[in-house]
């Protein structure tokens, strides 16, 4: 008998192992929106880099400067909108971010109007919008 379940162990391996390991495009969004959301909350503006779109940054990169002023603020809230469908391969996503100047203690939030595109050749999602506009500005 413990012959004939280490046959059929052995059968189950097998036919898992024929089976294609892709993951749909919606968990690849949902996946690749969590991770995003995760090194914002941690401040990681470095490696959120790593999720903008390489013609996004070639258009805007990310200078120096621009990683200096993501380092003068604590993210504190991070409090997104269910991705909408914008076209072909395309998503829009509302994201309001609440940061702490931490050299003034002076809090506020900014609202991030995220564009992500889905890349078929590369199976990614990638954020066409770039990361989030933290500057003040005069309203």
């Amino acid at each position: 008998m413990p012959d004939r379940r280490l046959l059929l162990l052995g059968l189950a391996l097998l036919g898992l192992a024929g089976c294609p390991n892709t993951k749909s495009q919606s968990n690849l969004l949902t996946e690749t929106l969590e991770a995003y959301a995760a090194v914002i909350r941690w401040n990681n503006f470095e490696q959120a880099v790593a999720f903008v779109d390489p013609e996004t940054l070639k258009a805007h990169p990310v200078t120096p400067l621009d990683l200096q002023r993501y380092h003068q603020i604590q993210v504190t809230t991070y409090n997104e909108r269910p991705p909408v469908p914008a076209g072909a391969n395309e998503i829009r996503q509302v994201v309001e971010i609440g940061v702490v100047n931490v050299n003034t203690q002076a809090a506020r939030s900014i609202v991030d109007n995220q564009v992500w595109h889905y890349d078929e050749p590369t199976k990614h999602w990638r954020l066409m919008s770039g990361l989030p506009d933290i500057t003040v500005r005069d309203r």
